[in-house]
């Protein structure tokens, strides 16, 4: 292998340091503190939605005095449902009986850091004066609860659901990869076996189909590396957010701060590499009349706008196919659950249709996983040619 292995550990660290921060800055778990005006009644109305949100039983009497329990239900809420599930938490919820709570890290302003289980703002708590807002702007965040009751948002660095998920997928990525350059390295003449000659072909496909093709020849070495680590990266967790149970069932790729990262590093490598005839393409674009570049440069303005509306677009679309994605499948699951409210015999019948509906998008994801990794790359791929493209 020409790239060493401390060069590989580098780049795979930065890529977590970049998501995760970008995660802490944009996401729902922002660092600036926002205060919310809210009132003391606020405290017993949100506990009283907890409860009524949860199956609970009470006892009652009948004419003869003995107890009966009766059972309040739980009306099925499909938004939550589906958003709930898509969106990043403090938590990694797989059913009601398996929960992985993650840890919480939280500075306040007055009160300096606090390092806890987010079990225990489980079902509403508060714990030192923290919870998870229930609504408003900050709905889902962690605050600080006020002397006057209003709530302050702390400097927030938890590990969150996401974070987790990328701390694994990038530990994931490092192992398969260097373990199989140790094999090369070791005996470069063995014929591949194992994981190796799964990921050789796609490996070749995307230096020889993609890289080469797009970029050319002699320059095309320069940038495989990243081309890879973020092929692997976005295909391995699109594929770990199709799987139910830990260590998948997150939406990392389906978040949209993760998918800006990814462009803002696509956009950084094209802009840092671009030669002369690439900056000339831009400000001076051959074969355009003179009059629209200089007395009005409406083609400078134009070029230089489509500069950033490249990257936007890598990262829009991604999020929007995985998220999309995600959302179809939790529909088609929500629909036993709505039609069983109306008629028990109804919802098992739309189970069955639901399920196989679910088994098609399923095997549809495990295609749109592999194809929206492609596409990202090949895009790159497609702008760094243009960056180190030379003038003929």
């Amino acid at each position: 292998m020409k790239y060493k292995n401390w060069k590989k550990i580098i780049s795979f660290i930065g890529l977590f340091i970049l998501f995760y921060f970008l995660n802490v800055g944009f996401g729902e778990n922002q660092s600036n503190a926002k205060e919310q005006s809210n009132n003391h009644k606020e405290k017993t109305e949100a506990q009283d939605k907890h409860n009524a949100a949860h199956q609970h039983q009470n006892a009652h009497k009948n004419h003869n005095g003995e107890i009966i329990e009766t059972i309040e239900k739980k009306e099925f809420n499909p938004r939550s449902f589906l958003f709930g599930h898509v969106k990043d938490s403090y938590e990694w919820h797989m059913a009601d009986w398996f929960t992985v709570f993650l840890p919480v890290i939280v500075k306040s302003k007055e009160r300096g850091w606090f390092v806890f289980s987010s079990k225990k703002l489980h079902h509403g708590h508060v714990y030192k004066n923290f919870k998870v807002a229930e609504q408003g702007e900050l709905k889902g965040s962690i605050v600080e609860i006020q002397e006057n009751g209003s709530y302050q948002q702390p400097f927030d660095i938890s590990i969150t659901k996401n974070v987790a998920s990328l701390l694994f997928s990038v530990t994931l990525i490092c192992w398969l990869f260097i373990s199989m350059a140790n094999r090369y390295k070791a005996n470069p003449y063995r014929s591949p076996k194992g994981k190796q000659s799964l990921f050789e072909p796609i490996i070749l496909f995307i230096r020889d189909e993609m890289a080469k093709s797009a970029i050319g020849e002699h320059k095309y070495e320069k940038f495989t590396p990243y081309l890879l680590t973020v092929f692997f990266f976005i295909w391995i967790n699109n594929m770990l957010g199709l799987v139910p149970i830990i260590p998948g069932g997150a939406n990392l790729t389906g978040n949209i701060t993760v998918t800006l990262a990814l462009a803002i590093f696509t956009f950084i490598i094209t802009t840092i590499n671009g030669n002369r005839n690439y900056w000339q393409h831009i400000f001076n674009t051959p074969g355009v009349p003179w009059i629209l570049k200089y007395p009005i440069p409406l083609m400078p303005v134009i070029e230089v706008f489509g500069m950033f509306t490249k990257p936007f677009v890598l990262m829009v679309r991604l999020f929007a196919n995985i998220t999309a994605g995600h959302i179809i499948a939790l529909g088609f699951m929500s629909l036993i659950f709505i039609f069983g409210q109306m008629n028990a015999a109804i919802g098992y019948s739309v189970s069955v249709v639901s399920i196989l509906f679910n088994l098609f998008v399923f095997f549809l994801e495990l295609l749109v996983a592999f194809i929206q990794a492609y596409v990202f790359t090949f895009l790159s791929a497609l702008y760094f040619g243009m960056a180190v493209e030379e003038h003929h």
